[in-house]
């Protein structure tokens, strides 16, 4: 072999890899645009409207790919005392929306995000509350306590939707956030 295939050799190598990383998502960028790597959402939006009328009537909706499996079974199998409050369904009701949490979940989405939260909670993990997975407190680090829970205009880290615009859709990125009373917020 010589210098002149080596060299090509290296060179080909070096734009591969180029091209490889200008379409390789770093924990920064979660939305690209165009191309076959485009992503439209980090977890899929709700469509159940069952779901989202029976849950969506007291609090946002939550994504199901928010959470495991078996965090959405605890909770729906503990609707009596739901956060402090009594949100019992009927059983077909109940069942229905079970089914749908559960096969949506975090642990059947192979979506970066669920994969994230999955990766920080212990396999007996069943956490309830998507604002307190440590994931969540992480990503939400850097903003000051007082335009969030000092806000009456957005009230807790649990009202998803009030911060992030796009929240319905499954799309939580930095880039769509506007903290009401502040503005947009970017760390």
């Amino acid at each position: 072999m010589n210098n002149k295939t080596i060299f090509g050799g290296l060179l080909m190598a070096g734009f591969l890899s180029l091209s490889i990383s200008s379409i390789a998502y770093s924990d920064d960028d979660h939305e690209r645009e165009g191309g076959i790597f485009s992503r439209t959402s980090d977890v899929p939006a709700v469509t159940n409207k069952q779901y989202a009328t029976e849950c969506g009537s007291c609090h946002f909706a939550y994504q199901p790919g928010w959470l495991p499996e078996r965090s959405w079974r605890q909770m729906m199998n503990n609707l009596d005392n739901h956060f402090g409050e009594n949100a019992e369904l009927d059983d077909a009701t109940r069942e229905s929306i079970t089914n749908y949490l559960a096969g949506r979940s975090a642990d059947t989405l192979p979506n970066r995000m669920s994969r994230r939260i999955l990766g920080s909670l212990r396999a007996d993990e069943a956490p309830l509350r998507i604002s307190g997975l440590g994931f969540m407190r992480h990503e939400h680090n850097e903003i000051p306590t007082r335009l969030i829970e000092g806000n009456p205009k957005v009230g807790s880290r649990s009202s998803c939707q009030a911060c992030h615009t796009q929240a319905a859709a499954g799309i939580f990125n930095e880039h769509g956030v506007n903290i009401p009373g502040f503005g947009r917020y970017d760390d």
